[in-house]
This record gives C-alpha cells, sequence and structure tokens, in this order.
C-alpha cells in the first residue's frame, strides 16, 4: 500500500511539475496573440508590447545560471514552491498594471522565476523515480510546454480577444495557484545535492558543451522558420490568413506527438535520439523550402518541423541528466540559456534575412542551422563510441582534456 501511496504522489508531482511548465510557456508567449489589445489598452505601440517577450527571452538567458548557483543549496520542493508563489504574484502585478513600465516589470518578474523553474524542473522530476525512466519522465514535464503552444496559447488568446486581455492573465495566474498547491504537497523534500538525479550519470565536460552548441544551433534553426512561419504560408504557400491558426494548431499536436514518442525510446539510446531528431528537422525544413508552394506538402512538413523540434528538446533535456560535468540543475540552466540564445539568435537571423530575401530565405536558414547542428553532432561522434572508453561515455575532466572550456570547473561545483 505504502509503494502504491508513494507511486500516486510522484506521479501526482510530475504532472504538477509537468504543469508548471505548462504555465511558464504560456505566459512567456500570450503577449504575442494579445498583441494589439495589450497596445491599445497601455497606450502603447505594438512593438513596444514584443519588447515583453523579447526581454523575458532576455532575463532568461542571463539569469539561468547565475540565479541557480545562487539557490543551489536550497531543497527542491522549497524553492520550486517558492519560485510559483512568484509567478503567481507577478501574473497577478500584471493583471492590475496600469502602465507599460509596470507591465515591464511584473514581466522581468516572471522571467526571473521562469529562469530557475526550468533548471530545477528536470532534476527535480528526474528524482521521483527510478533512473531507468529519465528520458520519459523528462519528456511528460516538456510535453507541458507543447501543450502550452498548441493549445494554452491559443486558448489565452481566444478569452483575451473575448474578455479582455487581463482576464487571459488572471487565468494563467489563477491555475498557477492550482500547481502550486500540488507541488507543495507532492513533490518530495529533498536536498539539491542528494539523490541520483543530483549529478550527471556519466560525466562528460566535452559532451556536455557539444550538447550546448547543438542545442544552440538546432534551436536557432527552428527559431528562424517558426517565427515568420504564418507570413511563409500566406505568401509561399497560398492559405489565407484565416487558415494560420489551423495550421499551427495541426503543428502543435504533432509537437506533443514529438514529445509521446521520443519518450519511449530516449531511455534506450538517447544520443541517437538526439541525432535523429536534429536529422528530421533538417529535412523537414529543406523539404519545405522546396516543396513549400504545395500547400498539402506545407503543411505536412511544418507539422513535422514540430514533432522534430519537439522531440529535439525533450531529448535534451534527458542528456543533460546524463553528461553533465557536475551538477545536474547548473548544467540545465546553462543548456536553458542555450535554448534561449537559439531562440533569440534564430528570430533575428530570421529577421534580417526577411526584408532582403523573402519568407523563404528563413526556411532555407533554419535548414542549414539545422544541417550544421546535425554535422557537429556526427563530427563528434555522439552515436559511435570512442575508442577506448565504455559505452562511448568519457569524463574529460577525470581524463584532463585540454579542450575543456575554462568555465567549466565552475559548472562542475566540485
Amino acid at each position: 500500500m505504502g509503494d502504491r501511496t508513494g507511486r500516486r504522489r510522484a506521479v501526482g508531482a510530475l504532472l504538477g511539475l509537468s504543469g508548471g511548465t505548462f504555465l511558464y510557456t504560456t505566459a512567456e508567449a500570450l503577449p504575442i496573440g494579445l498583441l494589439l489589445p495589450m497596445a491599445a489598452d497601455l497606450a502603447v505601440s505594438p512593438s513596444q508590447v514584443g519588447m515583453l517577450v523579447t526581454a523575458y527571452g532576455a532575463v532568461v538567458m542571463v539569469a539561468s545560471v547565475p540565479l541557480t548557483a545562487l539557490v543551489r543549496r536550497v531543497p527542491r520542493r522549497r524553492l520550486l514552491s517558492a519560485l510559483l508563489v512568484g509567478f503567481v504574484v507577478s501574473n497577478a502585478v500584471t493583471i492590475f498594471a496600469s502602465t507599460f513600465t509596470l507591465m515591464l516589470a511584473a514581466r522581468m518578474a516572471t522571467a526571473a522565476t521562469h529562469a530557475l523553474f526550468w533548471a530545477v524542473v528536470v532534476p527535480a522530476a528526474a528524482e521521483l523515480f527510478r533512473p531507468g525512466l529519465r528520458g520519459r519522465v523528462v519528456a511528460v514535464v516538456f510535453a507541458g510546454g507543447n501543450v502550452a503552444l498548441a493549445l494554452g496559447v491559443p486558448a489565452g488568446t481566444w478569452l483575451g480577444e473575448r474578455a479582455g486581455w487581463r482576464a487571459s492573465f488572471l487565468a494563467v495566474a489563477g491555475l498557477g495557484a492550482i500547481v502550486l498547491v500540488v507541488v507543495a504537497s507532492l513533490l518530495p523534500s529533498t536536498r539539491p545535492d542528494q539523490g541520483h538525479a543530483a549529478r550527471g550519470a556519466t560525466p562528460d565536460v566535452r559532451r556536455f558543451w557539444l550538447l550546448v552548441a547543438v542545442a544552440i544551433l538546432a534551436t536557432a534553426g527552428a527559431i528562424a522558420a517558426y517565427t515568420y512561419v504564418a507570413l511563409f504560408v500566406t505568401e509561399v504557400s497560398g492559405f489565407s490568413a484565416s487558415s494560420v491558426g489551423a495550421i499551427l494548431l495541426a503543428r502543435g499536436i504533432a509537437s506533443v506527438l514529438g514529445i509521446l514518442a521520443i519518450g519511449a525510446v530516449v531511455d534506450r539510446s538517447p544520443w541517437l535520439a538526439l541525432v535523429a531528431t536534429v536529422a528530421l528537422q533538417s529535412v523537414a525544413l529543406l523539404g519545405l523550402y522546396t516543396f513549400g508552394q504545395q500547400p498539402t506538402l506545407a503543411v505536412g512538413l511544418i507539422a513535422l518541423a514540430g514533432l522534430a523540434f519537439a522531440a529535439f528538446t525533450a531529448a535534451l533535456g534527458g542528456l543533460v541528466l546524463q553528461v553533465a560535468p557536475g551538477r545536474s540543475d547548473l548544467a540545465a540552466a546553462t543548456v536553458s540559456a542555450a535554448v534561449n540564445v537559439g531562440i533569440t539568435g534564430g528570430a533575428f537571423v530570421g529577421g534580417l534575412a526577411l526584408p532582403s530575401h523573402g519568407v523563404h530565405s528563413t526556411v532555407l536558414i533554419g535548414a542549414l542551422l539545422g544541417v550544421a547542428a546535425l554535422v557537429m553532432a556526427l563530427g563528434e561522434r555522439l552515436v559511435r563510441p570512442a575508442a577506448g572508453t565504455q559505452g562511448g561515455q568519457r569524463s574529460d575532466t577525470e581524463c584532463g582534456d585540454p579542450k575543456v572550456p575554462s568555465g567549466s570547473a565552475r559548472l562542475a561545483d566540485r
């Protein structure tokens, strides 16, 4: 009976953590869907409202590692509960914000809790179950974020268009309070330096930093294409503007399916899963660049690219727990920052190419960045075991690899 109760509590805590990723992703992206009503209500330009998203990502990118290092000794339940309290309060401030300055301050506060939450949530979730289930557990956590993009943001946009944009943030804050109760009551109170997920299972400094580089390139490729997908399907594929929502919904559903699919295989072959998802994304974007004028095929390739990128993020989260060269939360924070570098860089590069080369070029840039990530992964023998090592895993810290970056000692927190 005790084991059964323990499993139920673990499952409940896992769902609560996945609910947290759902809410953070929804809150981050909501201003995109509510751009015009927020601009009108706050008496600012749409570009200023867009800055709420850009600045949010910048805070996550810059603050993830320093904040994680600062609270590295705080027990996970206490830390995650405090972060969710901060999430609820900052979104409540957003509801009552009457000026853009106050709105921006509230968003920055939410972003700071976001930076820490994503660093801690992966090892905290993995710790709930035995090591052999890490990949599937991480997939469930990441599924929350993909469901947010498929359903949460569209639902929040729909609510905001009918009841006012503040109603959307009220709903997010209310759901955040529910998730807070679940996490605070069900998550075990463990020290962050205890348990099998506290440090990498097979630490490898070289592979970890390679993983960071692949994360930046693959994410930048996905975002360079996705940021301008609405323009692509209307200008290149010939769809009407009213069809964009349905196409994005199809991509979102495919993303959730990608998470479910990768969860079944990532525990057996995590590196192979990572390489396969990057390859699939590259093929999908190259196909979209080549055959994007064919409407049905374009929708299928957009969905396939979404499936591949969602699966990639889940594989990435699982591999962090494997190759982290020290504390897994610091490693997860580093990869989270890398993903946000990719998001910012991908949107920026795509935006540079758009005026002079058209929206077709953004898809090609995305594909080429994905190919670069794939070549880097294959070139470093992520799949084939290195000679003289067991299972292809080697700790470069132990072997004294001269190519270890200077910051790795701090990351390892030895």
